[in-house]
């Protein structure tokens, strides 16, 4: 099984001087020591559970930027994007550039989006569920189209393109990867379906996570695609340094019901020494799990 940071906390001591350092050296050692992936989110506000606007957050893709010029090996993306935060001509341009520019390394993680309050705040439109679901379509269609030879239109209810450039392509073929976040079983996990790489559920429990990927897979007979042909991705929440026996023996569950990644936040004050301390005394165990 494969490991995954997700650096979601800015709060750093000596912050907001420190941020940048901290992040710099957070990276380069999950890059160094063998981290698969490494992701930001995709908010302006820090979530309520997480102190809320008065902590800090970076803008997403000016960080995986930074990021991306100072690693190597490991990929690059938002866990996730939220559909209505950039038009998506634009954010199919922001990827094309990130995947250049890291030679190859960028992840479109993609959701339908959730956070209310940091629309309202700085008064971007929050449409409904509805609209939002079929936003997302769109935007993922407009992804692929501008990532391929196709250069015309794009006529959709939602966004229409007079002309679909992107230049310089991405470097990956046939394009960057499409990760679709979320366990919705009627919206969600079609479109994982439908048009994604991989998808990344909500490490809840071994029967819930069972249950998703077996209902992606009745998605996947729908849409006549091979389902172990879609990475299966969760989000944990416990540290896994507090009990490191446990945490492989639960890791190995999620492996035998096809799980292929584990991804996990810093825990504590110090995310570069919880960094070094995974890809030491876990990583290597996991990698053979």
């Amino acid at each position: 099984m494969k490991l995954g940071i997700h650096f979601s906390n800015f709060t750093v001591p000596g912050q907001p001087e420190s941020i940048a350092s901290v992040l710099a050296a957070t990276a380069r050692v999950a890059d160094q020591g063998g981290v698969s992936a490494f992701t930001l989110m995709d908010h302006w506000f820090q979530m309520e559970q997480m102190g809320g606007p008065a902590e800090p957050m970076l803008e997403g893709y000016t960080g995986l930027g930074f990021l991306a010029g100072i690693t190597e090996r490991m990929s690059l993306g938002l866990l996730v994007t939220g559909v209505t935060y950039r038009h998506p001509g634009l954010l199919a341009k922001t990827i094309a550039t990130l995947d250049v520019l890291s030679k190859g390394r960028a992840v479109l993680g993609i959701g339908a989006a959730w956070y209310e309050r940091e629309h309202l705040g700085l008064g971007v439109p929050f449409p409904s569920l509805r609209e939002r679901f079929e936003q997302l379509e769109e935007t993922i269609q407009i992804c692929r189209q501008m990532w391929s030879d196709e250069n015309g239109r794009f006529d959709g209810r939602h966004f229409q393109l007079a002309e679909t450039i992107c230049i310089p392509r991405p470097l990956q073929a046939p394009r960057p990867p499409i990760m679709i976040g979320g366990s919705g079983e009627q919206k969600t996990l079609r479109l994982v379906a439908r048009y994604a790489d991989s998808c990344n559920l909500f490490a809840v429990s071994h029967e819930v996570v069972k249950h998703k990927i077996a209902v992606l897979a009745g998605h996947c007979e729908t849409e006549q695609r091979d389902l172990a042909s879609i990475e299966k991705t969760i989000i944990g929440g416990a540290d896994p340094l507090e009990d490191v026996d446990g945490f492989l023996a639960s890791m190995a569950q999620y492996a035998a019901i096809g799980v292929d990644q584990i991804t996990m936040s810093p825990h504590g004050s110090d995310p570069v020494a919880w960094t070094e301390r995974m890809v030491e005394r876990v990583l290597p165990r996991l990698s053979d799990v």
